[in-house]
């Protein structure tokens, strides 16, 4: 790792962090029903019958109603599923039962079906510390979704989930940071590419 992209990026995690501490729950409230909506309209504009997104913690953009309006139009959702070896499974978990994965995220309870599972979705919904303008995700600092990213051959539409605040001028870049199609935040849909 670049020693200098590290530290700015440690830095830069650490005052999103405070940011996001610092939320009121009405403010948490609004931001929630507006990602809500944005990812409903973009799942809608694409048409996806098939999505791979995350169970949010409570400190992250909330996508739980999102997930739940998802399965109630039958739209088939992937979660994930941290492995140690740094890759994500997948799960078509129910959006509701779920257990402490790695890390003390949460994560969904179902049936393995491996981490090429993502190859078939229509589109991916990621989290994210920070997108720049040019569509670069500096996410957590664990590299799961860049792994997962990099690795795909022919990769659908991938769109970040941030708070307005997140959307940058410029976020600290290393050679396996992976850039993101778009961004939902509360308030738009930004696309990059």
């Amino acid at each position: 790792m670049d020693s200098d992209a590290g530290n700015r990026k440690r830095a830069l995690r650490a005052e999103l962090r405070e940011r996001r501490r610092n939320l009121t729950g009405p403010e948490r409230d609004a931001a929630t029903a507006g990602i809500t909506r944005n990812l409903v309209d973009l799942a809608t504009d694409l048409s996806a019958q098939s999505i791979a997104a995350y169970l949010s913690t409570t400190a992250e953009p909330n996508t739980r109603p999102f997930l739940n309006w998802a399965h109630r139009q039958g739209i088939r959702v992937l979660l994930p599923i941290s492995r140690e070896d740094g890759l994500l499974d997948w799960t078509t978990g129910d959006g509701e039962s779920e257990t402490e994965g790695l890390y003390g995220l949460p994560e969904p309870v179902g049936g393995l079906l491996g981490p090429i599972a993502i190859n078939d979705v229509d589109l991916i919904v990621v989290p994210a510390a920070a997108v720049d303008q040019t569509g670069m995700r500096m996410g957590w600092g664990r590299g799961y979704f860049d792994k997962t990213l990099g690795s795909m051959e022919k990769c659908p539409p991938v769109y970040a989930v941030l708070f307005d605040a997140e959307l940058v001028d410029e976020v600290p870049r290393e050679k396996h940071d992976q850039p993101v199609d778009g961004a939902v935040t509360p308030t738009r849909i930004v696309q990059f590419t």
